[in-house]
């Protein structure tokens, strides 16, 4: 197996879990007399072997990642970190930059004039280095994940 192939089994037994948490508390009461719609018990038994299986898979997910070199000084391991870094980093900005960039109306002279406190072009010039570093690092890492076989 693959390790993108792997990563979306991955995501196929979280959304699963997420599915069948949702029909166990559809399904915990009922009017006295009568059945609900789907055994509970026979839910949370299913549920306990996809989480089984979710933690299996995940085990060598990470296993994977940690032992495959992403270039000379890197893992995949890190290289995952690093992206996720840039993520946050240009999510924040980007929030910055939003906010720093809407107008304020005055409606008269005698108004306070509300001006912003960055640089929203300086910090919009970092939004964009951010994203292309995130879409380089994030292609390479993509292109990887299906030529990475899974690690046991």
């Amino acid at each position: 197996m693959k390790l993108a192939e792997a990563l979306i089994a991955r995501a196929d037994y979280q959304k699963r879990i997420e599915q069948l948490k949702k029909r166990i508390l559809m399904n915990l009461k009922v009017q006295e007399g009568d059945a609900p719609y789907e055994d509970p018990n026979e839910m949370l038994s299913e549920l306990a072997e996809i989480r089984q299986e979710l933690t299996s898979l995940i085990k060598r997910i990470n296993r994977t990642n940690c032992e495959i070199k992403f270039d000379e000084d890197r893992t995949l391991a890190d290289a995952l970190t690093e992206r996720d870094q840039l993520f946050d980093q240009r999510s924040v900005l980007a929030k910055v930059v939003e906010e720093a960039s809407q107008h304020v109306d005055r409606y008269s002279q005698s108004e306070i004039r509300i001006i912003s406190t960055v640089s929203v072009k300086a910090l919009q010039k970092q939004v964009d280095q951010l994203s292309k570093a995130y879409r380089e690092i994030d292609t390479k890492i993509q292109g990887m994940n299906w030529n990475i076989d899974l690690l046991n």
